[in-house]
């Protein structure tokens, strides 16, 4: 939500073929670039904060227009317009700087100079409740998205889930075919039984292999729903040079004891799908956990001892190239630290390259994130608004509206996006010196 001076520039809103056919070759241009970098993963990411964005500005347009405000500009981006095309009394379009959007209603504070015949319909001039409803849409959008994402990962994607031991993929010998290659193992089997026992957890699985070299086992798999009974003979791993990622690596210390290996990668964890009615429960309990851990993460994380931490992350990021960091911020993870937009877009696309289900919940926390912070009680934050909107409330008499003179509250206002953007810039330095890590990854 906007509330910088002016309704809007003359002559603005042409729809001509030539801008039109700008934004084409610009988007055009980004897939292309995507594609050939293989970066995929990063443009999915990208596409999915863009449509965050446009969507939390989508909450103040559509409550804006439903309470009868005066909306003059829905856009996409900063700087110059690529395109852009009028509709009634707003202009929508796309600007040449995707780091944001916003949304242009008239009168937002006292500050702005409005037309004289546009007064009626400016926002300071709206009921309380519907100026807070405006205020509040933004970060309501993100709580809405939270959750659809949180359902959809339990009803569509499936949520990660413990489940018995899974071949992921097979390894490759440099030598020839592993032994779960020779047995026809498969990637997606789950292990049942292996000599008769029955395989519960990875650990005994490892154990039970490991303990028996050059013997035939019998693996009892379920493949397809059907259960197969597979003679796997390990070999000795101090013997073996496995090739994982394309580099070669011996699956045994030489000098140790025997150890058995078949050449598979293994998973206990499973993405499970529930119906959409048991769904909605699930993703209640999440989001109020998420919700939960995100408020903590932002105390932690803002208090003296977190700033002081983060300073000392900025200042040592030169130094620390590969470390990584852990978590984002607002997680609630012990070791939670301020992302930047570069560093929210690295984590994403490894989301995206690892799983469907890890990607819906990260962007299910960043909009949590997103939406809680955005309530802070300051300008040009929405919950400076709420915050005035509430004050002047309280100090409206009968018959009488009351207006804060919002002209000393920006000294405060400039310190804080001070702050911000000292804040921001610490974020993204780090973030490009020493690039993001999901936790483990």
């Amino acid at each position: 939500m906007d509330d910088a001076k002016g309704a809007g520039l003359p002559g603005s809103g042409a729809a001509g073929i030539g801008p039109l056919l700008r934004l084409a070759v610009v988007v055009a241009a980004g897939v292309a670039a995507a594609i050939a970098l293989g970066a995929l993963p990063v443009l999915v990411v990208v596409l999915a904060l863009v449509a965050m964005i446009m969507l939390h500005e989508l909450g103040h347009f559509a409550t804006a227009k439903w309470s009868g405000m005066k909306v003059t500009e829905y856009f996409l981006g900063f700087g110059p317009r690529l395109w852009s095309i009028r509709r009634g009394e707003t202009e929508y379009g796309v600007k040449a700087i995707p780091a944001g959007g916003y949304v242009r209603i008239v009168g937002m504070t006292m500050l702005e100079q409005v037309d004289p015949s546009d007064e009626a319909r400016s926002y300071r001039q709206a009921s309380f409740p519907r100026r807070l409803l405006v205020a509040f849409a933004g970060s309501g959008m993100h709580m809405i998205l939270a959750f659809v994402l949180l359902f959809s990962l339990y009803a569509f994607s499936g949520a990660p889930t413990l489940t018995s031991p899974t071949i992921s993929s097979l390894g490759q010998f440099s030598a020839g075919l592993s032994p779960a290659q020779r047995a026809g193992l498969k990637p997606g089997d789950v292990i049942v039984a292996v000599d008769g026992r029955k395989v519960t957890d990875l650990d005994s699985l490892i154990t039970l292999v490991n303990k028996h070299p050059g013997h035939a086992l019998s693996f009892v798999v379920e493949r397809n729903g059907h259960d197969l009974t597979l003679r796997v003979t390990p070999v000795d791993g101090r013997h073996v040079v496995e090739e994982i990622g394309g580099e070669r690596v011996r699956a045994a210390n030489p000098a140790g004891p025997a150890k058995g290996v078949i050449g598979v990668e293994l998973t206990n964890v499973r993405n499970v799908s529930v119906g959409p009615f048991t769904a909605i429960g699930h993703a209640g309990r999440e989001f109020g956990s998420l919700f939960s851990q995100t408020f903590s993460g932002l105390a932690q994380v803002f208090s003296l001892h977190g700033l002081s931490n983060f300073a000392h992350q900025v200042a040592a990021a030169g130094n620390s190239q590969g470390s990584g960091t852990s978590g984002t911020s607002g997680n609630g993870s012990g070791g939670g630290t301020i992302l930047s937009i570069v560093g929210a877009v690295q984590i994403g696309a490894q989301a995206a390259r690892q799983d469907v289900a890890e990607l819906l919940v990260l962007l299910a926390a960043i909009n949590l994130f997103v939406g809680i912070v955005n309530l802070f009680p300051m300008l040009p934050l929405d919950g400076g608004h709420v915050a005035i909107a509430i004050y002047e409330r309280l100090r409206s008499r009968k018959g009488r509206s009351y207006h804060a003179d919002v002209a000393k509250l920006m000294p405060v206002a400039y310190v804080f996006l001070l702050f911000v953007v000292l804040v921001g810039l610490g974020a993204l330095y780090m973030n490009i010196v020493n690039p993001a890590h999901l936790p483990g990854g």
